[in-house]
């Protein structure tokens, strides 16, 4: 079966699960990276440089990764970063520490900030309109922010449907929001690493609603933990079919799991194998998604290089400040310099965005 699904990925015709599942026993990485690299050029036509040579584009954008808290009560397994209410560390960061954060982003040429925090017990709808407009009156600023467990989680706490919550959020000053907190969309797994936060129809419905209220959000999955190749197709599966009803999605970002300082800390960390392996079927299943990005957060310089001949477009953000993976023992990071020879360096054109994916000179 599996020789058939690597043929009938070159005539175009949508995969079926079964053969999403099939994708994962494939053993020629060589081959799926250019079945993956095929059906990015369908998405990117390589455009051609000052030389008039044909090149494949590459995105990426400046940003800064801002934790306003570490206070969370969802107590996931996998996750090194939350701190329980009343611990030593747990923080909730002031006002001025975030304007100061955010201004020298934006003298380092960034354009958005990624706004991001814990299940907070105590922080009422009023208290995130408040901080969004406060940003909004002081800087010309795009907010990606709130996961959907978070706004699930504002959801409960002030006894609101989703979609007024989001409707606040968007008129106080949220602009777009990240499809962290997804994991795996399998209720069965959330069960056992997450079960204190939202459901996999939660989560699919928050980005559903934000969709049909004329946001953009992008989608993410988190594997290598204890979930099946099943499960990340059914994964797969379900962002594809919302993204037929709703094409609200911009990208998609596989990254793996990063077991260290964490409940699940016995376990291996996903090998450079097996994220090339998944980020190229994922190109190659999620046929209505534009963007594919790489994780050099997670897996380095070296191996985002490779990711950008596997199906990646994108290389998502400089990131000056990251902490959920740094929590797990994993930091890299690069200046937009660098992240532009990068890309060079493997043959491609570099190009800067912002949270739409439009071209920024």
């Amino acid at each position: 079966m599996t020789e058939l699904v690597m043929e009938k990925i070159k005539t175009q015709p949508r995969l079926t699960p079964e053969e999403g599942i099939a994708l994962f026993e494939v053993f020629d990485l060589l081959k799926l990276g250019r079945l993956a690299d095929e059906c990015r050029r369908k998405f990117h036509p390589p455009r051609c440089d000052i030389g008039g040579q044909a090149e494949p584009v590459v995105t990426y954008t400046v940003d800064r990764n801002i934790n306003y808290t570490n206070i969370c009560i969802s107590g996931c397994r996998f996750c090194a970063f939350y701190r329980s209410p009343g611990h030593p560390e747990a923080y909730l960061i002031s006002k001025k520490e975030l304007f100061d954060k955010i201004q020298e982003m934006v003298v380092a040429g960034g354009t958005h900030i990624l706004l991001q925090g814990g299940l907070h017990p105590d922080l009422k709808l009023d208290f995130y309109e408040e901080l969004l407009g406060a940003v909004k009156k002081r800087f010309q600023i795009h907010i990606h922010g709130f996961s959907p467990p978070e706004i699930v989680h504002f959801s409960r706490l002030n006894n609101r449907p989703v979609r007024s919550i989001i409707e606040r959020l968007q008129k106080a000053g949220l602009d777009t929001i990240p499809g962290g907190g997804a994991e795996i969309l399998s209720d069965s797994f959330r069960q056992r690493v997450s079960p204190g936060k939202c459901t996999s129809e939660e989560w699919l419905d928050v980005m559903r609603q934000a969709h049909y209220l004329g946001m953009r959000t992008t989608a993410t999955m988190m594997f290598g933990s204890l979930e099946t190749s099943a499960e990340r197709v059914a994964h797969l599966e379900k962002i594809r079919a919302l993204q037929d009803e709703t094409k609200g999605f911009t990208a998609f970002i596989p990254w793996p799991f990063q077991p260290a300082n964490t409940a699940l800390a016995h376990l291996q960390p996903a090998s450079g194998f097996d994220y090339l392996k998944t980020l190229a079927i994922s190109r190659i299943y999620l046929d209505n998604i534009p963007n594919i990005q790489a994780s050099w957060v997670t897996q380095g310089a070296a191996i985002a290089q490779v990711a950008l001949k596997f199906g990646a477009n994108d290389l998502g953000g400089t990131m000056m400040e990251e902490n959920v993976v740094k929590a797990a023992n994993v930091s890299f990071r690069m200046t937009e310099p660098e992240i532009r020879m990068l890309i060079q360096q493997a043959g491609c054109q570099p190009q800067k965005r912002d949270c739409y994916y439009n071209k920024i000179c």
